[in-house]
């Protein structure tokens, strides 16, 4: 996976702006999480694309994306990572954490990357995932009731209605249809966000975490998601 990382790095245009295009050597994950370096590539890697006009402040779109965790017992402990928890997506239970982002509404760029439990409702953080300046976010319909939360930042939310309410709606076939052309508009902005995920875990192969705990994922996720935002979409 790390060649897979590097290679895409050195093919992407602000691998110029002086980012390291080349593995790190043994030892150095331990540096780059006790130095919360991640962190700081990513901050370093939206400042570059703002100044050169790639970054826009105007909107955001935010989701979250299930990455699995081991759920066997056979280990030293004899029980399973205590920071990851389990969760129901549709009729399949998933164990694991949850990597939450929030990208730019015009180029899909990701500013923002916040790890929790799989468990962890996507609108308790929402608004952890906005810039200041952001005054129109897409959600999906998870993010149910993020404007009404006592954390909001005041920012126009553009919620996915709920697919219940939409069948119910489609029996009165004018308003029906003029949602339906709503609902395709607000899908066809939330999709910014799926290609860095895309990214992530099917050119970048980061489909489970690899270390135990969130501290050391988040770490290697704010990295990746560092290298996504660099590759061109």
């Amino acid at each position: 996976m790390t060649r897979r990382c590097t290679a895409s790095l050195r093919n992407c245009p602000a691998a110029s702006a002086g980012f390291p295009t080349r593995a790190p050597s043994c030892g150095f994950a331990t540096c780059w999480e006790a130095h919360d370096l991640a962190a700081q590539m990513l901050a370093a890697v939206n400042d570059t694309l703002s100044r050169r006009g790639l970054l826009l402040k105007s909107g955001s779109v935010v989701d979250a994306t299930l990455i699995a965790a081991p759920s066997s017992t056979k280990n030293s402990t004899g029980a399973r990572d205590p920071e990851m928890h389990q969760t129901k997506k549709g009729n399949n239970w998933h164990f694991g954490m949850k990597a939450h982002i929030g990208a730019d509404r015009d180029s899909g760029l990701v500013h923002t990357v916040i790890g929790t439990a799989a468990n962890v409702s996507d609108v308790t953080i929402g608004n952890a995932l906005l810039h200041g300046q952001k005054t129109d976010v897409f959600a999906d319909a998870g993010y149910q009731g993020a404007d009404k939360r006592p954390e909001a930042t005041g920012a126009n939310w553009h919620v996915a209605m709920r697919l219940s309410v939409r069948r119910k709606l489609r029996r009165t076939p004018r308003i029906g249809k003029l949602i339906e052309c709503v609902e395709r508009i607000k899908a066809a902005v939330r999709a910014k966000a799926e290609h860095p995920f895309r990214v992530v875990k099917r050119q970048f192969g980061y489909t489970k975490v690899r270390y135990r705990g969130l501290k050391k994922n988040m770490a290697q996720l704010k990295t990746l998601f560092a290298l996504a935002t660099m590759c061109p979409q």
